[in-house]
């Protein structure tokens, strides 16, 4: 009796394990079969973003690319606030974040990271005429009454604070248009995030009131410059391999350079070097 009920046991956690193995293998086959990836994004231009009900963005045509490749044409999307992209992610709402999101250490123990597709540093908006003369994130830190918007969930909050920034002067938003608002408003001295989306942000805005200070000093801390990358869930491994092989192949043969010149971004400044690999990144080498 105790032998029957041993071989039933190993026989039922045999097919379970086997189960879960051949789910994961069968995320990409299914996708395949669908002609369908769903597409999760926060509305941060020109990473990805809406516009007038079509997904755009540098990082949306880099995953369009790959997933075409993989013969997955289709592209549904899903927008969150960018602080909720992972938990979304990790909900089952989407198969993927394509949002030019930085890997790092953290995030890495929540979400798969595929290789770096782009490179970037920070900016800063300020009020015409820079009125507290910031030009760094110290500035901020050594003024007690300046105030900073920053999106919820951004990398730039944690390098704040790197820098010595209180958290009394952080001022949480939703999303880069509310961090514009905010400065515009006065209920915030400055607004920082990466430099293009912050660029194209004010562009948007087409005001006078605010400036992009061009003499900003890029924050030495850990994780500047940051490296973008799609996410997927942990368990997408088969699913994360096949992306970078055929991102790898896209790599070589200039298509990712000419997506990203294709949405204003600089080869010389925002190709990521050949030597830095997600591995890198995640183990906090680079």
């Amino acid at each position: 009796m105790k032998k029957l009920l041993f071989a039933s046991i190993l026989f039922f956690t045999i097919a379970f394990l086997a189960a879960c193995e051949s789910e994961e293998e069968d995320k990409l086959a299914k996708l395949q079969d669908e002609g369908k990836v769903t597409i999760g994004f926060a509305n941060e231009k020109p990473y990805a973003y809406e516009e007038n009900g079509e997904l755009k963005g540098a990082a949306v045509d880099i995953a369009k690319a790959v997933f075409a490749e993989l013969g997955v044409d289709e592209v549904d999307s899903e927008l969150l606030e960018f602080g909720q992209l992972i938990s979304g992610l990790n909900a089952g709402q989407f198969d993927v974040i394509t949002a030019g999101m930085a890997i790092k250490p953290d995030r890495c123990e929540n979400v798969a990271f595929g290789e770096p597709e782009m490179m970037y540093g920070e900016g800063l908006i300020v009020q015409h005429g820079n009125p507290l003369n910031l030009e760094s994130y110290e500035d901020i830190a050594s003024n007690p009454d300046a105030i900073v918007a920053v999106m919820q969930g951004a990398t730039e909050n944690d390098f704040l604070k790197d820098a010595g920034v209180d958290e009394s002067q952080i001022l949480s938003v939703p999303d880069i248009p509310a961090s514009i608002a905010a400065v515009q408003s006065g209920r915030a001295d400055a607004t920082t995030g990466t430099e293009m989306t912050i660029k194209e942000a004010l562009a948007s805005a087409d005001t006078d009131e605010l400036l992009f200070v061009e003499t900003f000093e890029q924050p030495d801390v850990e994780g500047v410059p940051s490296y973008g990358a799609a996410a997927f869930s942990l368990e997408d491994e088969e699913l994360v391999k096949a992306y970078n092989e055929v991102l790898a192949d896209l790599k070589a043969d200039g298509t990712v350079a000419e997506l990203l010149e294709k949405n204003g971004f600089s080869e010389q400044m925002n190709m990521v070097p050949e030597d830095i690999t997600t591995e890198k990144v995640c183990n906090g080498e680079v």
